[in-house]
């Protein structure tokens, strides 16, 4: 059964955490929705963890809806968001509808995230209006990653708290369907989620949202560069991949592959 944003908000009112991780192409898409994964992110972490940038900043629109058109491929069945790159969606709501709109025709996407709190409350809405679903993000949004100096945790001042409370009811005001919560105190995401009508997905945001969303190269141990405080490991397939490999390259020395099993 195809997983809607309507199933998304049906399990907060039940009770029940959603999961969110990202994908970036078909194989891992696959994997990752017949393991049970409620929503695939098509995130723009991708800069960092496929092409090797420092930040998410240098992520194209055309190199998200091709990942995004991939991934869509592979898991037919999940809820695939898109994140809208940096300054495809800042300028105006009319600018984020255009580019909004090539990701949802030419992607196979059901959604787009974008960053930002109160400020982009008209941006969503304008979208929403036309049929765009829109899951918001709040507390540490990467693509301002230059203006907050690092990637610090959001909301420890009381001011901030009081901030980021203010932007959460402001973009489910707007119509967003659920909202990244991203390095934000346990006990402030709590008191968050608890006032919104609207899913909460943690990242970094304690145990207490209404779902969870990781970057896959981190659970699984595939990005090696760092490992995020918020992260679990539960595999270290780098490692497993470079024995694999290396096995490989000393069977192909060794003339030891292929041998007549694998050939014609």
């Amino acid at each position: 059964m195809k997983t809607t944003i309507r199933h998304i908000q049906q399990k907060k009112e039940r009770g029940e955490p959603i999961v969110m991780l990202t994908a970036y192409d078909y194989t891992t898409a696959k994997i990752a929705a017949s393991a049970g994964v409620d929503i695939l992110l098509v995130g723009d972490s991708l800069g960092m963890v496929i092409q090797g940038y420092e930040t998410t900043l240098p992520v194209t629109l055309d190199e998200m809806i091709y990942h995004t058109r991939a991934v869509a491929r592979g898991a037919p069945e999940a809820l695939v968001i898109a994140d809208m790159p940096f300054m495809t969606y800042q300028i105006s709501p009319e600018q984020a509808l255009a580019n909004a709109g090539r990701v949802m025709q030419e992607s196979g996407a059901q959604g787009v995230k974008l960053e930002g709190g109160s400020h982009m409350a008209e941006t969503v809405r304008r979208l929403v209006q036309v049929g765009i679903p829109v899951m918001a993000h709040i507390g540490l949004t990467p693509q301002s990653v230059n203006q907050f100096g690092g990637w610090r945790v959001q909301g420890r001042s009381s001011a901030e708290a009081e901030r980021l409370r203010a932007d959460a009811q402001a973009l489910a005001a707007a119509g967003a369907f659920a909202i990244v919560l991203e390095l934000t105190p346990a006990a402030l995401a709590a008191t968050i989620t608890a006032a919104s009508p609207i899913p909460t997905i943690g990242i970094g945001a304690g145990p207490h949202c209404d779902g969870q969303v990781q970057v896959i190269h981190d659970i699984l141990g595939l990005f090696e560069d760092f490992l995020p405080k918020h992260a679990r490991r539960y595999a270290e397939l780098a490692a497993t991949m470079r024995q694999a490999i290396g096995q490989y390259s000393a069977d192909v020395r060794a003339r030891a592959f292929p041998t007549a099993e694998q050939s014609f």
